[in-house]
Protein backbone atom coordinates (compact mmCIF):
# COMPACT_ATOMS: atom_id res chain seq x y z
CA UNK A 1 0.00 0.00 0.00
CA UNK A 2 2.69 2.47 1.23
CA UNK A 3 4.64 1.59 -2.21
CA UNK A 4 1.35 2.34 -4.37
CA UNK A 5 1.06 5.64 -2.64
CA UNK A 6 4.54 6.38 -3.73
CA UNK A 7 4.44 5.73 -7.22
CA UNK A 8 1.34 7.57 -7.42
CA UNK A 9 2.55 10.94 -5.43
CA UNK A 10 6.01 10.70 -7.44
CA UNK A 11 4.03 10.78 -10.62
CA UNK A 12 2.08 14.07 -9.28
CA UNK A 13 5.36 15.25 -8.41
CA UNK A 14 7.19 14.58 -11.20
CA UNK A 15 4.47 16.53 -13.31
CA UNK A 16 4.78 19.95 -10.73
CA UNK A 17 8.04 19.75 -11.12
CA UNK A 18 8.11 19.53 -14.72
CA UNK A 19 5.55 23.00 -14.80
CA UNK A 20 7.14 25.00 -12.39
CA UNK A 21 10.97 24.57 -13.68
CA UNK A 22 10.70 23.32 -17.36
CA UNK A 23 14.63 24.13 -17.73
CA UNK A 24 16.46 22.58 -14.93
CA UNK A 25 19.02 20.62 -15.17
CA UNK A 26 19.11 17.06 -14.10
CA UNK A 27 21.59 15.43 -11.63
CA UNK A 28 23.81 12.55 -12.47
CA UNK A 29 20.99 10.32 -10.65
CA UNK A 30 18.32 11.62 -12.85
CA UNK A 31 20.22 11.16 -15.69
CA UNK A 32 20.63 7.41 -14.99
CA UNK A 33 17.15 6.72 -14.61
CA UNK A 34 15.90 8.80 -18.03
CA UNK A 35 18.35 6.38 -19.52
CA UNK A 36 17.06 3.41 -18.06
CA UNK A 37 13.60 4.90 -19.19
CA UNK A 38 15.29 5.33 -23.14
CA UNK A 39 16.64 1.67 -22.92
CA UNK A 40 13.11 0.27 -21.79
CA UNK A 41 11.48 2.06 -24.57
CA UNK A 42 14.04 0.45 -27.25
CA UNK A 43 14.03 -2.84 -25.86
CA UNK A 44 9.74 -2.86 -26.23
CA UNK A 45 9.79 -1.51 -29.32
CA UNK A 46 12.20 -4.02 -30.38
CA UNK A 47 9.60 -6.34 -29.89
CA UNK A 48 6.50 -4.39 -30.66
CA UNK A 49 6.16 -6.01 -34.32
CA UNK A 50 7.07 -9.75 -33.76
CA UNK A 51 4.64 -12.27 -33.89
CA UNK A 52 5.40 -14.36 -30.97
CA UNK A 53 2.71 -16.87 -30.86
CA UNK A 54 1.07 -19.03 -33.82
CA UNK A 55 -1.28 -21.10 -32.41
CA UNK A 56 -4.68 -21.43 -33.64
CA UNK A 57 -6.79 -20.62 -30.87
CA UNK A 58 -10.48 -21.55 -31.53
CA UNK A 59 -12.82 -18.70 -31.58
CA UNK A 60 -15.79 -19.67 -32.87
CA UNK A 61 -17.60 -19.77 -29.05
CA UNK A 62 -17.15 -15.95 -29.26
CA UNK A 63 -20.07 -13.74 -30.23
CA UNK A 64 -19.50 -12.22 -34.00
CA UNK A 65 -19.53 -8.49 -33.75
CA UNK A 66 -22.90 -7.29 -34.55
CA UNK A 67 -23.50 -3.10 -34.52
CA UNK A 68 -26.44 -2.19 -32.29
CA UNK A 69 -26.26 1.07 -33.15
CA UNK A 70 -24.44 3.29 -35.45
CA UNK A 71 -22.32 5.77 -33.50
CA UNK A 72 -19.79 8.58 -34.31
CA UNK A 73 -17.01 11.18 -32.35
CA UNK A 74 -13.61 10.45 -31.40
CA UNK A 75 -12.41 7.84 -28.97
CA UNK A 76 -9.45 9.39 -27.33
CA UNK A 77 -6.91 7.03 -25.41
CA UNK A 78 -4.46 7.83 -22.81
CA UNK A 79 -2.58 4.34 -20.75
CA UNK A 80 -1.01 1.77 -21.69
CA UNK A 81 1.78 2.06 -24.55
CA UNK A 82 1.80 -1.57 -25.67
CA UNK A 83 -0.82 -1.11 -28.03
CA UNK A 84 0.73 0.85 -30.09
CA UNK A 85 4.60 0.05 -29.94
CA UNK A 86 2.74 -3.13 -31.78
CA UNK A 87 0.33 -2.97 -34.08
CA UNK A 88 -2.99 -4.04 -32.24
CA UNK A 89 -4.71 -0.69 -31.60
CA UNK A 90 -4.11 -0.01 -36.12
CA UNK A 91 -5.64 -3.33 -36.10
CA UNK A 92 -8.70 -2.44 -33.73
CA UNK A 93 -8.98 1.47 -35.65
CA UNK A 94 -8.88 -0.23 -38.89
CA UNK A 95 -11.51 -3.03 -38.75
CA UNK A 96 -13.55 -1.10 -36.40
CA UNK A 97 -14.41 1.21 -38.75
CA UNK A 98 -15.72 -0.74 -41.13
CA UNK A 99 -18.64 -1.24 -39.30
CA UNK A 100 -18.26 1.94 -37.75
CA UNK A 101 -16.99 5.11 -40.48
CA UNK A 102 -18.04 7.76 -38.21
CA UNK A 103 -16.09 6.62 -35.15
CA UNK A 104 -12.31 8.08 -34.81
CA UNK A 105 -9.33 7.52 -32.68
CA UNK A 106 -6.84 10.06 -30.66
CA UNK A 107 -4.35 7.43 -29.49
CA UNK A 108 -1.82 9.01 -26.64
CA UNK A 109 -0.72 5.53 -24.83
CA UNK A 110 2.54 5.96 -23.51
CA UNK A 111 2.17 4.55 -19.95
CA UNK A 112 -0.36 2.88 -17.74
CA UNK A 113 0.52 5.56 -15.38
CA UNK A 114 -1.54 8.05 -17.39
CA UNK A 115 -4.51 5.70 -17.43
CA UNK A 116 -6.63 6.84 -14.41
CA UNK A 117 -5.55 10.21 -14.05
CA UNK A 118 -6.02 10.86 -17.87
CA UNK A 119 -9.86 9.86 -17.16
CA UNK A 120 -10.06 11.64 -14.07
CA UNK A 121 -9.10 15.20 -15.56
CA UNK A 122 -11.40 14.34 -18.54
CA UNK A 123 -8.00 13.82 -21.47
CA UNK A 124 -9.27 10.38 -22.03
CA UNK A 125 -12.63 8.33 -22.81
CA UNK A 126 -11.15 5.05 -22.58
CA UNK A 127 -7.90 4.16 -20.81
CA UNK A 128 -5.65 1.04 -21.43
CA UNK A 129 -4.07 -0.28 -18.47
CA UNK A 130 -1.87 -3.83 -18.48
CA UNK A 131 -1.82 -3.94 -14.54
CA UNK A 132 -3.84 -4.01 -11.64
CA UNK A 133 -5.57 0.03 -10.40
CA UNK A 134 -3.76 1.33 -7.82
CA UNK A 135 -5.24 2.08 -4.19
CA UNK A 136 -4.59 5.92 -4.90
CA UNK A 137 -5.68 5.87 -8.51
CA UNK A 138 -9.12 4.17 -7.42
CA UNK A 139 -9.53 7.05 -4.05
CA UNK A 140 -8.37 10.19 -6.44
CA UNK A 141 -11.47 8.92 -8.80
CA UNK A 142 -13.75 8.42 -6.39
CA UNK A 143 -13.40 11.57 -4.51
CA UNK A 144 -13.75 13.51 -7.62
CA UNK A 145 -16.87 11.61 -9.19
CA UNK A 146 -18.01 9.39 -5.95
CA UNK A 147 -17.95 6.12 -7.74
CA UNK A 148 -14.75 4.00 -9.32
CA UNK A 149 -14.43 3.86 -13.11
CA UNK A 150 -15.27 0.87 -14.99
CA UNK A 151 -12.79 -1.57 -15.74
CA UNK A 152 -13.46 -4.43 -18.29
CA UNK A 153 -11.03 -6.90 -19.14
CA UNK A 154 -9.98 -6.59 -22.62
CA UNK A 155 -7.23 -9.46 -23.12
CA UNK A 156 -5.52 -11.68 -21.20
CA UNK A 157 -1.83 -11.09 -20.76
CA UNK A 158 0.56 -13.15 -22.70
CA UNK A 159 2.42 -16.14 -21.78
CA UNK A 160 5.94 -15.19 -21.78
CA UNK A 161 6.62 -11.86 -23.34
CA UNK A 162 7.97 -9.56 -21.11
CA UNK A 163 5.82 -6.22 -21.55
CA UNK A 164 2.99 -7.82 -22.68
CA UNK A 165 1.56 -8.73 -19.02
CA UNK A 166 3.19 -12.37 -18.61
CA UNK A 167 1.73 -14.17 -15.93
CA UNK A 168 3.56 -14.51 -12.66
CA UNK A 169 5.35 -18.07 -11.84
CA UNK A 170 6.99 -18.86 -9.15
CA UNK A 171 10.52 -21.03 -9.44
CA UNK A 172 12.78 -22.83 -7.51
CA UNK A 173 16.22 -24.53 -8.77
CA UNK A 174 16.41 -27.37 -10.46
CA UNK A 175 17.73 -29.57 -7.28
CA UNK A 176 14.90 -28.26 -5.16
CA UNK A 177 12.56 -31.63 -5.21
CA UNK A 178 9.14 -29.58 -4.74
CA UNK A 179 6.33 -30.00 -7.59
CA UNK A 180 3.55 -27.25 -6.57
CA UNK A 181 2.24 -24.68 -3.82
CA UNK A 182 -0.84 -23.45 -3.25
CA UNK A 183 -1.52 -19.70 -3.38
CA UNK A 184 -2.11 -19.94 0.60
CA UNK A 185 1.49 -21.08 0.51
CA UNK A 186 3.08 -18.48 -1.50
CA UNK A 187 1.01 -16.33 1.24
CA UNK A 188 3.21 -17.72 3.89
CA UNK A 189 6.58 -17.92 1.75
CA UNK A 190 6.37 -14.32 0.35
CA UNK A 191 4.12 -12.40 2.74
CA UNK A 192 4.17 -11.82 6.54
CA UNK A 193 1.56 -11.11 9.50
CA UNK A 194 -1.22 -8.67 8.79
CA UNK A 195 -3.87 -7.06 10.72
CA UNK A 196 -5.68 -6.66 7.67
CA UNK A 197 -5.49 -6.01 3.25
CA UNK A 198 -7.47 -3.86 1.29
CA UNK A 199 -9.85 -4.83 -0.94
CA UNK A 200 -10.47 -1.75 -3.63
CA UNK A 201 -11.39 0.90 -0.79
CA UNK A 202 -12.38 -1.28 1.94
CA UNK A 203 -9.58 -2.39 4.83
CA UNK A 204 -10.76 -6.02 5.68
CA UNK A 205 -9.47 -7.24 8.62
CA UNK A 206 -10.74 -10.51 7.80
CA UNK A 207 -7.68 -10.72 5.30
CA UNK A 208 -5.64 -10.52 8.94
CA UNK A 209 -2.92 -13.46 9.55
CA UNK A 210 -0.20 -14.26 12.23
CA UNK A 211 2.93 -15.32 12.47
CA UNK A 212 2.27 -18.61 13.03
CA UNK A 213 1.16 -19.23 9.26
CA UNK A 214 5.13 -17.95 8.33
CA UNK A 215 6.76 -20.37 5.79
CA UNK A 216 10.52 -20.32 6.63
CA UNK A 217 12.15 -23.45 6.13
CA UNK A 218 11.90 -25.84 3.33
CA UNK A 219 10.10 -28.51 5.49
CA UNK A 220 7.18 -26.41 5.71
CA UNK A 221 6.59 -26.97 2.22
CA UNK A 222 6.68 -31.01 3.07
CA UNK A 223 10.28 -31.72 1.85
CA UNK A 224 12.02 -33.96 4.53
CA UNK A 225 15.32 -35.13 5.08
CA UNK A 226 18.49 -32.91 4.33
CA UNK A 227 15.98 -29.97 3.35
CA UNK A 228 13.75 -30.15 6.18
CA UNK A 229 15.35 -27.29 8.23
CA UNK A 230 17.43 -25.30 5.14
CA UNK A 231 15.95 -21.67 5.00
CA UNK A 232 13.97 -20.13 1.93
CA UNK A 233 15.55 -17.85 0.23
CA UNK A 234 12.95 -15.07 -1.29
CA UNK A 235 13.96 -13.19 -4.36
CA UNK A 236 11.07 -10.59 -5.97
CA UNK A 237 10.65 -7.22 -7.25
CA UNK A 238 11.26 -4.56 -5.45
CA UNK A 239 8.26 -2.98 -3.58
CA UNK A 240 7.71 0.12 -6.11
CA UNK A 241 7.27 -2.13 -9.02
CA UNK A 242 3.10 -3.31 -9.82
CA UNK A 243 4.19 -6.86 -9.58
CA UNK A 244 4.22 -7.62 -6.30
CA UNK A 245 0.83 -6.30 -6.37
CA UNK A 246 -0.16 -9.57 -8.41
CA UNK A 247 0.82 -11.57 -5.36
CA UNK A 248 -0.91 -9.52 -2.83
CA UNK A 249 -4.37 -9.36 -4.62
CA UNK A 250 -4.30 -13.42 -5.43
CA UNK A 251 -1.89 -14.88 -2.72
CA UNK A 252 -2.21 -12.46 0.41
CA UNK A 253 -6.29 -12.19 -0.48
CA UNK A 254 -5.67 -8.67 -0.82
CA UNK A 255 -2.96 -5.46 -1.25
CA UNK A 256 -1.41 -5.52 1.92
CA UNK A 257 2.66 -4.55 1.86
CA UNK A 258 3.49 -6.82 4.65
CA UNK A 259 6.26 -8.70 2.95
CA UNK A 260 8.78 -11.41 4.23
CA UNK A 261 11.22 -9.43 6.05
CA UNK A 262 14.17 -11.35 4.11
CA UNK A 263 13.02 -10.33 0.76
CA UNK A 264 15.41 -9.70 -1.74
CA UNK A 265 14.50 -7.10 -4.05
CA UNK A 266 15.31 -6.56 -7.92
CA UNK A 267 15.15 -3.41 -9.86
CA UNK A 268 15.71 -2.98 -13.85
CA UNK A 269 19.50 -2.78 -15.04
CA UNK A 270 21.21 -0.51 -17.35
CA UNK A 271 23.73 -2.35 -18.55
CA UNK A 272 27.38 -0.53 -19.49
CA UNK A 273 26.81 -1.38 -23.47
CA UNK A 274 23.44 0.63 -23.43
CA UNK A 275 21.15 -2.38 -23.31
CA UNK A 276 18.01 -3.10 -20.74
CA UNK A 277 18.33 -6.35 -18.74
CA UNK A 278 14.92 -6.80 -16.77
CA UNK A 279 14.94 -7.54 -12.59
CA UNK A 280 13.30 -10.82 -13.28
CA UNK A 281 15.95 -12.17 -15.73
CA UNK A 282 18.58 -11.03 -13.02
CA UNK A 283 16.69 -12.56 -10.40
CA UNK A 284 16.73 -16.39 -11.87
CA UNK A 285 20.13 -15.93 -13.00
CA UNK A 286 20.48 -15.85 -9.16
CA UNK A 287 18.22 -18.89 -8.53
CA UNK A 288 19.87 -20.84 -10.64
CA UNK A 289 23.33 -20.41 -8.12
CA UNK A 290 20.98 -21.15 -5.52
CA UNK A 291 19.56 -24.81 -4.37
CA UNK A 292 17.41 -22.86 -1.45
CA UNK A 293 16.04 -19.97 -3.79
CA UNK A 294 12.45 -19.50 -4.49
CA UNK A 295 11.46 -16.41 -7.34
CA UNK A 296 8.09 -15.33 -7.97
CA UNK A 297 8.74 -13.89 -11.46
CA UNK A 298 6.69 -12.29 -14.60
CA UNK A 299 7.15 -14.19 -18.08
CA UNK A 300 10.15 -16.18 -16.17
CA UNK A 301 9.57 -19.12 -19.06
CA UNK A 302 11.30 -16.92 -21.47
CA UNK A 303 14.73 -16.69 -19.31
CA UNK A 304 14.15 -20.68 -18.13
CA UNK A 305 17.54 -22.57 -17.74
CA UNK A 306 17.98 -26.47 -17.32
CA UNK A 307 19.02 -25.15 -13.82
CA UNK A 308 15.52 -23.52 -13.05
CA UNK A 309 12.32 -24.94 -13.16
CA UNK A 310 8.85 -23.63 -12.73
CA UNK A 311 6.28 -24.82 -9.91
CA UNK A 312 2.78 -25.83 -10.77
CA UNK A 313 0.02 -23.60 -9.01
CA UNK A 314 -3.16 -24.37 -7.40
CA UNK A 315 -5.94 -22.09 -6.14
CA UNK A 316 -6.10 -24.46 -3.27
CA UNK A 317 -4.10 -26.28 -1.21
CA UNK A 318 -5.36 -29.73 -2.40
CA UNK A 319 -4.98 -28.46 -5.65
CA UNK A 320 -5.78 -29.43 -8.95
CA UNK A 321 -2.63 -27.58 -9.93
CA UNK A 322 -2.15 -26.50 -13.11
CA UNK A 323 1.44 -26.21 -14.66
CA UNK A 324 2.63 -22.76 -16.17
CA UNK A 325 1.60 -23.24 -20.05
CA UNK A 326 0.03 -20.96 -22.95
CA UNK A 327 -3.09 -23.34 -22.97
CA UNK A 328 -3.28 -23.05 -18.85
CA UNK A 329 -2.66 -18.96 -18.94
CA UNK A 330 -5.13 -18.65 -21.97
CA UNK A 331 -8.49 -20.68 -20.31
CA UNK A 332 -7.10 -19.51 -16.24
CA UNK A 333 -6.67 -22.69 -14.67
CA UNK A 334 -3.46 -21.24 -13.88
CA UNK A 335 -4.19 -18.84 -11.38
CA UNK A 336 -1.65 -16.32 -11.45
CA UNK A 337 -3.25 -15.49 -15.13
CA UNK A 338 -2.43 -11.52 -15.68
CA UNK A 339 -5.50 -9.29 -16.64
CA UNK A 340 -5.44 -6.71 -19.11
CA UNK A 341 -8.27 -3.44 -18.25
CA UNK A 342 -9.49 -0.70 -20.64
CA UNK A 343 -11.14 1.79 -17.87
CA UNK A 344 -13.68 4.06 -18.77
CA UNK A 345 -15.50 7.03 -16.71
CA UNK A 346 -18.99 5.63 -16.33
CA UNK A 347 -21.73 6.40 -14.20
CA UNK A 348 -22.92 3.40 -12.70
CA UNK A 349 -26.59 5.20 -12.59
CA UNK A 350 -26.24 6.00 -16.68
CA UNK A 351 -25.17 3.96 -19.70
CA UNK A 352 -21.97 3.54 -21.10
CA UNK A 353 -21.26 6.17 -23.85
CA UNK A 354 -22.45 4.32 -26.94
CA UNK A 355 -19.50 5.15 -28.96
CA UNK A 356 -17.40 3.16 -26.40
CA UNK A 357 -19.64 0.40 -25.64
CA UNK A 358 -19.27 0.04 -29.46
CA UNK A 359 -15.87 -0.25 -29.14
CA UNK A 360 -15.65 -2.85 -26.15
CA UNK A 361 -18.94 -4.65 -27.52
CA UNK A 362 -16.26 -4.83 -30.81
CA UNK A 363 -13.09 -6.20 -28.77
CA UNK A 364 -14.72 -8.51 -26.85
CA UNK A 365 -16.05 -10.41 -29.65
CA UNK A 366 -14.75 -12.69 -32.42
CA UNK A 367 -13.47 -10.51 -34.84
CA UNK A 368 -11.50 -8.56 -32.17
CA UNK A 369 -9.88 -11.07 -30.19
CA UNK A 370 -9.04 -12.54 -33.87
CA UNK A 371 -6.63 -9.54 -33.82
CA UNK A 372 -5.51 -10.18 -30.82
CA UNK A 373 -4.00 -13.51 -31.91
CA UNK A 374 -2.77 -12.03 -35.19
CA UNK A 375 -0.76 -9.81 -32.95
CA UNK A 376 0.45 -12.39 -31.52
CA UNK A 377 1.79 -11.25 -28.23
CA UNK A 378 -1.49 -11.11 -25.77
CA UNK A 379 -3.82 -14.23 -25.82
CA UNK A 380 -7.42 -14.12 -26.31
CA UNK A 381 -10.33 -13.96 -24.17
CA UNK A 382 -12.20 -17.20 -23.77
CA UNK A 383 -15.85 -17.52 -23.79
CA UNK A 384 -16.69 -17.22 -20.44
CA UNK A 385 -14.66 -14.12 -19.84
CA UNK A 386 -16.25 -12.18 -22.79
CA UNK A 387 -19.71 -13.39 -21.61
CA UNK A 388 -18.52 -11.81 -17.82
CA UNK A 389 -17.12 -8.72 -19.58
CA UNK A 390 -20.15 -8.01 -21.98
CA UNK A 391 -22.51 -8.45 -19.01
CA UNK A 392 -20.36 -5.78 -16.76
CA UNK A 393 -20.60 -3.24 -19.77
CA UNK A 394 -24.24 -3.33 -19.50
CA UNK A 395 -24.98 -3.56 -15.76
Amino acid sequence: MRACRRAFLSGVLAFVTLLSSAHVALGADEKTSVEVQNAREAWVKAKGHRVYYTHKFNLDDLPSYKPEQTVSGTIRMWGSNYFTDSPLAEYWQAEFQKYQPGVKFDFHLRTSEHAISSLIYGKSDLSPMGRQIMWDEQLAFQREFKYLPLGIVAVTGSYDVSGWNPPIGVYVNKDNPLAHMSLAQLDGVFGAPRSGAWRDLTWDTKLARGPEKNIRTWGQLGLTGAWANKPIHVYGYNLQFHFPQEIESRAFGGVSDKWNENLIEYDNQLLPDGTFKLAGQQMLEDLAKDPLGIVYCAGGNAWLTPQIKALALGAKDGGPFYDLTLENVRNRTYPMYADVFFFMNRDPKKPADPKLREFMRYILSREGQAQVVRDGKYLPLTADVVREQRKKLDQ
